[in-house]
């Protein structure tokens, strides 16, 4: 009766959710003009440095798309040098309009972003050369040079006027981010005034949260709606229309937070940031922000570097698009049997644990009958990962780590797991983003419910079609080895552990050890 009386003295989370003062059109349209601008500029910035150069025109007279002789072989270029320009700037994340910001951190990113590319057309220059169409042409240094300065000047001067409005418009109440804080200590207190002080940082703090609701509790805290506790966190957020969450209390469990975080789920882009007096629990994956004059870290970034990121995503996009495009055939037949088997679909849909425990829908070729019991399977997955799994009969009293008869397989289904080849859809997820080719296996969220807290560790990269694990052995290793096998790929990764792993799957499939 307490807690009930408690909770009805809080205002409802749906109260304070904050009406949308522009279109939802808007900020993907400043982007997208952006972006444009961007892609004008790098055009520009290289036809102004080759006349700054030359001295010559570019077009020839009275036409709108011909070349003179003199800048055809630069113009044979610019099919190279927009894109690049486009990308470097996208990578350093220079279109990113919430949130904080800083123009010393913009200009610096900036330089990085227009350097990095001035190198990339340089070295493109000398190896394309327009095709090798102008392969005995020497290209004048200075115009990569001035090209580079001109480059500098339109980007930061771009930036600094996109900024400047965005200022303007958050001193007016636009586009800020409805922001929820955790905790009703000093922390939370000073982030509150800190961001109603200087709304040109970009957040509206629209409530507070309690860590429970053991203690007797106001309706307002430093101005600010208390509208529930972190048990009800993803409620609040629905409701509330939230985008970020400020966790200001230092009595946080990072079990709950975990559960949470959880629970909402990165689709709906929320993000997690943490006051710094909670750094007894942080996991490796972490990133300091600043916030005004407070610093602030964002929770769960990933392992990897921005680098090994990029080319982790780009070796994962190019296997599975090439991966698809061959086996496109096989799926086709795959379909065919498992349509003559059985009733039903031809792929099976199910919500898997990716990333920092991201909900998101994984897909196979059907192997079991329809609206299956899972009642089995739970059971099972509870036992192996509190190290109780089952003895196969006539195992000698070996231990088994996989559902050995399971009645809801249909007959195509049990010779396509052997095989694996019903993974095979996984290529989906991971042209989706949502997996990777090799990382740690994606669980079902009712798996993760039995995790202790280090083993949720292994959400921290994304899930993988095969892995360390599926290529050592699979299904005769218990399941915290399985989980130190993921831990140790994670810490260790490499493009050629990446690489070795691949070769070693096919092997394991054609043996039918994943079954």
């Amino acid at each position: 009766m307490k807690a009930e009386h408690l909770e009805a003295r809080l205002m409802n989370a749906g109260a304070v959710r904050v009406p949308a003062r522009v279109p939802s059109w808007v900020v993907p349209g400043v982007k997208t003009a952006l972006l444009l601008l961007d892609l004008a500029l790098a055009f520009a910035a290289f036809a102004w440095a080759f006349h700054i150069r030359a001295g010559d025109p570019m077009l020839q007279r009275g036409t709108a798309w011909n070349w003179t002789a003199a800048f055809a072989p630069y113009g044979a270029l610019l099919i190279m040098v927009v894109p690049i320009r486009a990308i470097t700037l996208a990578y350093y994340d220079l279109y990113r309009l919430r949130g904080e910001f800083s123009f010393v951190e913009d200009a610096i990113r900036v330089f990085k972003a227009t350097a990095i590319g001035s190198l990339l057309i340089v070295a493109g220059a000398f190896l394309y050369r327009g095709g090798f169409q102008f392969r005995a042409f020497s290209y004048a240094r200075a115009v990569f040079v001035l090209d580079f300065v001109l480059a500098l000047a339109g980007f930061l001067l771009v930036r600094f006027i996109m900024r400047g409005a965005q200022m303007f418009a958050r001193r007016h109440d636009l586009n800020l981010i409805p922001t929820l804080v955790v905790g009703r200590g000093e922390e939370a207190a000073t982030f509150i005034n800190e961001i109603r002080e200087r709304p040109e940082l970009g957040y509206r703090v629209i409530g507070v949260l309690e860590n429970g609701l053991n203690t007797p509790q106001p309706s307002m805290f430093e101005g600010v709606p208390v509208v529930g506790d972190l048990k009800r966190l993803p409620d609040i957020i629905l409701e509330s229309g939230a985008n970020e969450v400020i966790i200001a209390d230092p009595t946080v469990p990072g079990e709950a937070l975990f559960d949470v975080m959880m629970r909402v789920g990165r689709r709906r882009g929320v993000e997690f940031r943490i006051a710094p007096s909670l750094f007894n629990f942080l996991p490796r994956k972490t990133e300091v922000d600043q916030i005004g004059a407070l610093p602030m870290i964002t929770l769960f970034r990933s392992p990897l570097s921005s680098a090994a990121r990029v080319i982790k995503r780009t070796s994962d996009l190019i296997i599975a698009a090439i991966a698809a495009l061959v086996l496109l055939p096989f799926w086709l037949v795959f379909a065919l049997l498992i349509k003559l088997d059985s009733k039903g679909p031809v792929f099976y849909k199910q919500e898997r644990v990716g990333m920092d425990g991201r909900v998101f829908l994984f897909y196979k070729f059907r192997t079991m009958r329809p609206n299956a019991d899972d009642t089995t399977h739970r059971e099972f997955q509870r036992r192996y990962i509190a190290g109780q799994p089952e003895v196969k009969p006539g195992s000698d009293g070996r231990p088994v780590y996989k559902l050995q008869t399971d009645p809801r397989i249909t007959s195509v289904g049990r010779w396509l797991r052997r095989l694996s080849l019903d993974e095979l859809p996984q290529l989906l997820n991971v042209l989706r983003g949502d997996m990777s080719v090799v990382g740690p296996r994606p669980p079902i969220p009712y798996e993760v419910e039995s995790y202790e807290l280090w083993h949720r560790k292994r959400l921290d990269m994304k899930p993988g079609m095969t892995g360390l694990w599926q290529v050592s052995g699979r299904n005769r290793l218990p399941f915290e080895e399985m989980v130190r096998l993921d831990l140790f790929y994670i810490e260790n990764w490499s493009l050629l552990l990446d690489l070795k792993i691949i070769l070693r799957t096919l092997p394991v499939m054609l043996r039918g050890d994943a079954y």
